[in-house]
């Protein structure tokens, strides 16, 4: 699994919003030139990030963007989710497979008869808690809270 430039421009453009609050907004010349990323593919970035109600664009000749939101308020999950999508990361693609069979929970068997045969393969199990491990931790950490742990330092 590895996430696209596109996440990572996301995440360090709102990071930049945050601390730059204080100007409350920034123009995307500013902002594709601190990130090195070229304006016409940042603009994309913060087109998805406006449409979500992450960041408000400011029109006129000192417009830009800022952050629709406080910054403890925007988790890395949401922003990820924006920009990647929200599908599962995993699928099982065994389903009618003498492995799959051999992997689901027998009382998952049971309970979905009438659901054409499908249950959970243990596969499938370990790797949805793993997947709900993952966008725990993405929803406990927020813009803020990583300029908070960039000022401790």
């Amino acid at each position: 699994m590895q996430f696209s430039k596109s996440t990572d421009y996301a995440l360090h453009a709102l990071i930049h919003l945050a601390h730059s609050e204080h100007r409350h907004n920034i123009g995307i010349k500013e902002l594709s030139a601190t990130l090195g990323v070229s304006e016409s593919y940042l603009s994309k970035v913060m087109s998805k990030l406006r449409r979500d109600g992450i960041v408000r664009a400011v029109p006129g000749v000192n417009g830009g963007y800022e952050l629709a939101r406080p910054a403890e308020q925007i988790t890395f999950l949401e922003v990820i989710q924006v920009i990647e999508g929200r599908q599962q990361l995993f699928e099982c693609s065994t389903l009618n497979s003498q492995q799959h069979r051999l992997l689901a929970e027998e009382g998952a068997a049971e309970r979905d008869r009438d659901c054409q045969g499908k249950s959970e393969c243990l596969v499938k199990k370990v790797m949805d808690g793993a997947e709900e491990h993952l966008y725990q931790y993405l929803r406990e950490h927020t813009i803020q809270s990583v300029l908070d742990e960039a000022f401790q330092r």
